[in-house]
C-alpha cells in the first residue's frame, strides 16, 4: 500500500517538472525553429482585440464632435451682377457674429447671404486678405456657439479629419434674392496626407460648392478652412494662417 501511494507521488512529480520543462524549455525551442515558424501564437488575439476597440472610440468620437460642431458653420451664398451663385460655407468663431470664410465666396459688388441656423442676419464685411483668401465678417446676431482652434504645432500627417459645410435645395420656385433656399449640414472625413504652416493636404474628395466649409480634428477643434480644386481634392488654409488673420 505505502509503495502504491509513494508511485502516484512519483507520477505526479514528474508529470509536473515534464509539464513545466514541455512549456518554459522544449516548447519555446521548437516554436522558433523554421518548421513551426508560422504556427507561433503569441498574443495577436489581444492585439487585435485592441485595435477594435481603438476604432469603436475613434468612431464615437467622430459622433461626438460632428454634433458639437454643427452649430458653427454657415452657409453662404453670392449672386453676381452677372446672374453668377457662388455658394460655400464659413466658420463662426465669436459668440457675438464673427465669422471667417473664403474671400473668393464673397466677391466685391456682389450681393451676399448668410444661413445661420435656418435664419439670414444682416451682415458687415470687416476685411479681407485677397492675397490669403480670407475674409472677416460680422453678422447680427448674439449667443453663438464656438469651437476651439486646434495647435498647430499638433498636427499630425495621418491625422484624422472631417469637414462640415452646408449645401443648399434648389426648386424652380426658389431664388437667392427670395432666400427660399434651405441649407443642410453636410460632413466628410479622411486624413492629412501633408502640411505646411500655410496649407493643409488631406486625401478627402468633394464636391466645390463646399469650399469654405471648416476642416476639423477628431476632437472637434479646428484646423483650417477647406478649398476644393477643380477635381474635387480638398485641401486647407492652415489654422495658423487664419489665427493670424483673425488677431487670434
Amino acid at each position: 500500500m505505502l509503495r502504491n501511494i509513494f508511485k502516484v507521488i512519483a507520477i505526479f512529480i514528474i508529470g509536473t517538472v515534464g509539464g513545466i520543462f514541455a512549456d518554459q524549455i522544449l516548447w519555446p525551442y521548437f516554436i522558433e525553429r523554421p518548421l513551426f515558424y508560422e504556427y507561433r501564437l503569441e498574443q495577436s488575439p489581444v492585439y487585435i482585440t485592441e485595435r477594435k476597440e481603438v476604432t469603436i472610440q475613434e468612431n464615437t468620437a467622430l459622433e461626438e464632435s460632428l454634433e458639437k460642431v454643427k452649430g458653427v458653420v454657415v452657409g453662404i451664398k453670392s449672386e453676381k451682377k452677372n446672374g453668377e451663385v457662388l455658394q460655400g460655407s464659413g466658420l463662426i468663431i465669436t459668440s457675438d457674429g464673427l465669422l471667417v470664410t473664403l474671400n473668393d465666396l464673397l466677391p466685391i459688388g456682389s450681393d451676399f447671404y448668410f444661413l445661420l441656423e435656418g435664419k439670414w442676419p444682416s451682415w458687415q464685411v470687416l476685411k479681407r486678405d485677397v492675397k490669403n483668401n480670407l475674409a472677416l465678417v460680422k453678422v447680427e446676431a448674439s449667443g453663438l456657439p464656438t469651437v476651439a482652434f486646434a495647435d498647430f504645432n499638433t498636427i499630425k500627417i495621418g491625422e484624422r479629419v472631417f469637414l462640415m459645410g452646408v449645401v443648399f435645395e434648389e426648386s424652380e420656385a426658389t431664388s437667392t434674392k427670395t432666400l427660399l433656399s434651405q441649407g443642410l449640414k453636410t460632413a466628410n472625413e479622411g486624413i492629412i496626407k501633408s502640411f505646411n504652416k500655410d496649407f493643409l493636404q488631406t486625401n478627402i474628395l468633394e464636391e466645390k460648392e463646399l469650399k469654405g466649409s471648416p476642416l476639423f480634428d477628431i476632437k472637434g477643434d479646428v484646423v483650417g478652412l477647406s478649398l476644393i480644386d477643380e477635381m474635387g481634392k480638398v485641401s486647407a488654409i492652415s489654422v495658423k494662417k487664419i489665427k493670424d488673420f483673425v488677431g487670434f
